[in-house]
């Protein structure tokens, strides 16, 4: 892409209701998402299932506090999980609220305790005719942002 084509794109739609658009779609993608048992919590777990099948990986969140930008490890984590998902065409976008996305998505179902929500996937279920709206929003969401050059684009959750 020359410099004269990047100038001619059209820019991300400007204002709020953007973005608020795109953190009511992530809201509405991760409550589906955990009721068809598609939603996989974890920097380690995530790592685990894309290496084993990166092709069933619709969508990747990336999540860290203002404490958890000094934590260098996390940090690593976060550069590899985002060279995996830019390798494999999986959108992926930032949170920086952990507290909003605990409260979506909830603990553990196996155990009740707080899971690790630095990393989480949106799979694609086994039913072949699932079409997520939220999906797509997030979609087209993450190509707009892809067209400005903000390749991770972060969003904010709704109250």
């Amino acid at each position: 892409m020359t410099l004269e084509e990047i100038h001619r794109q059209q820019p991300m739609p400007a204002g709020h209701d953007w973005m608020q658009g795109a953190g009511t779609a992530l809201h509405e993608l991760l409550v589906s998402a955990q009721r068809r048992g598609c939603l996989t919590a974890g920097v380690y777990e995530s790592a685990k299932l894309m290496n084993v099948d990166p092709d069933n990986v619709a969508f990747c969140v990336l999540a860290a506090d203002q404490e958890d930008e000094g934590d260098i490890a996390l940090q690593i984590h976060f550069t590899l999980i985002q060279a995996f998902c830019c390798e494999n065409d999986i959108d992926i976008v930032r949170v920086n609220d952990v507290a909003k996305l605990a409260a979506i998505v909830g603990p553990s179902e196996d155990s009740g305790e707080p899971r690790d929500l630095h990393c989480i996937l949106i799979t694609n279920p086994n039913e072949d005719g699932w079409k997520d709206p939220a999906l797509e929003k997030l979609n087209l969401f993450c190509e707009e942002s892809r067209n400005v050059n903000d390749w991770v684009p972060t969003i904010t959750l709704p109250e």
